[in-house]
């Protein structure tokens, strides 16, 4: 008999961006140590128009959390110098539009939860 390991989520964060999900999940190694796990899940149709999510992830562990950090700081700061925070492409305005509309049905739910890459450290 083969036992499955249950993996407990010790602290969630997630960001919702028109058909995509982040999920930013605390789990703990076999040692009860920390990791980081970056989870993105894009929502997409089958032919019958039924959906389902495309799941792509990102162990992160301790010991390079300051390099991602300084590089993804690094890298978000050239975009926006380069080019600014207005959103140039078609596609993701369109997904930001359907958003929005879903958005303006109920205003009393939020969907939006902001990270601060300073709780990774």
């Amino acid at each position: 008999m083969t036992t499955k390991k249950v993996i407990e989520e010790i602290f969630s964060k997630s960001v919702r961006s028109g058909r995509r999900t982040y999920f930013f999940d605390v789990r703990s190694t076999r040692a009860n140590d920390y990791y980081l796990t970056i989870t993105e899940s894009k929502r997409d149709y089958n032919e019958d128009g039924s959906p389902f999510y495309k799941k792509h992830k990102i162990y992160l562990y301790k010991e390079d959390f300051t390099s991602f950090k300084t590089a993804l700081s690094q890298v978000s700061e050239f975009i926006i110098k380069e080019k600014g925070e207005e959103i140039i492409s078609n596609t993701h305005h369109k997904e930001k539009t359907e958003i929005a509309k879903d958005d303006n049905k109920d205003d009393s739910k939020s969907n939006f939860t902001e990270v601060d890459l300073e709780d990774l450290s």
